[in-house]
């Protein structure tokens, strides 16, 4: 997941619940949550762990960057202002592991975006 800084737990909450469900997966099925290590002390990120049960794994922006070729969004913006092309798509896919697919490309509501890569083995 990503998110703008101070947005609200209510909406990346939501946000995380739509993913699962267009997703078709389970709470149970997540075994973390994965954004970029700016986040550490976020509260919406923090929270979502939380009611989700999982840690969290935070990812620097050169770690990120080396998913870009697997995005299905790369954002040239999101480069300019942080240095990487994306967090919510390129977190899923580190966490996951260099086998990984994206399961539910990146989602966005007002203030932050989600995607779900699965393991492959």
């Amino acid at each position: 997941m990503g998110c703008e800084r101070g947005a609200s737990i209510a909406d990346v909450a939501a946000l995380a619940e739509r993913a699962l469900q267009r997703a078709g997966v389970l709470p149970s099925d997540i075994l973390e949550l994965a954004t970029i290590d700016t986040k550490t002390s976020e509260p919406a990120i923090l929270a979502v762990a939380a009611q989700l049960d999982v840690s969290i794994r935070f990812f620097d922006v050169a770690t990120l960057e080396k998913e870009t070729s697997k995005l299905k969004n790369p954002s040239d913006l999101v480069f300019a202002r942080i240095g990487c092309h994306g967090v919510a798509e390129a977190a899923a896919l580190a966490a996951a592991g260099s086998e990984s697919l994206l399961v539910l490309p990146k989602i966005k509501s007002a203030f932050a975006t989600a995607a779900i890569a699965e393991i492959r083995r």
